[in-house]
C-alpha cells in the first residue's frame, strides 16, 4: 500500500496503532463536524471503515504522522463511500495539531497522488456548516464552493467545495 511523504509529514495506511489518538479525537467536541463525539466502540468502527475503504476501493484516507514526533496528527485523503456524490478529499486533524498547516500540506500531497497516480480528474470536499477551519483549508487549496448543498443521511447538510482539476493546477 502507498506511503507519501512531505517535508513534515508521513502519510500511510491506518493501523490498529492509530486507535488511541482517534478515540481521543472522536471523544472530543472537535469531532462534532465529522460524526462525533462518539464512543470508543463507534471509533473502532470508524477505524475499521477507514481501513476497509482501502481494501474495497484500492485507496483511502491516510493516517498522517508528524515526522518530528511520530505522532498521529490526522486522517486525510480520498473517501468515496456509498451515498457520496463523487470522491471526496477529506481531512480530520487530531487534537493539538490544528493551526500548523498540516491539513493543507497533507491534502496537497494527497490531491497530487489522486490526480497523478490514481488518475482521478475531479474531487470535492464536503464540509459541515460552521466548520470554518475546514472551509479555510479548502480555500487555501483553491476550492470553490458550489451553490448546491449535499444532504447525507448520517451527517445532514454538507457544503460542497470543488477542487481545481488537474488541468487547472497545471
Amino acid at each position: 500500500m502507498t506511503t507519501l511523504t512531505t517535508d513534515r509529514l508521513t502519510l500511510r495506511v491506518p493501523t490498529l496503532d492509530d486507535f488511541d489518538p482517534l478515540a481521543a479525537f472522536y471523544a472530543s467536541d472537535r469531532s462534532r463536524f465529522v460524526g462525533g463525539p462518539q464512543t470508543a466502540e463507534l471509533t473502532w468502527r470508524t477505524l475499521a471503515t477507514e481501513v476497509g475503504h482501502w481494501h474495497l476501493r484500492g485507496y483511502g484516507r491516510f493516517a498522517v504522522e508528524e515526522r518530528s514526533s511520530g505522532k498521529l496528527c490526522g486522517i486525510i485523503g480520498p473517501f468515496y463511500p456509498l451515498g457520496f456524490p463523487e470522491p471526496e478529499l477529506g481531512w480530520d486533524l487530531m487534537n493539538g495539531f490544528e493551526g500548523k498547516g498540516y491539513a493543507t500540506e497533507a491534502a496537497r500531497a494527497v490531491r497530487d497522488y489522486v490526480y497523478g497516480t490514481l488518475g482521478m480528474t475531479t474531487l470535492i470536499s464536503l464540509i459541515a456548516h460552521g466548520n470554518t477551519g475546514s472551509e479555510a483549508v479548502a480555500r487555501r487549496l483553491g476550492c470553490v464552493e458550489e451553490p448546491e448543498v449535499f444532504t447525507h443521511e448520517r451527517w445532514g447538510e454538507l457544503r460542497v467545495f470543488r477542487h481545481p482539476s488537474p488541468g487547472e493546477l497545471a
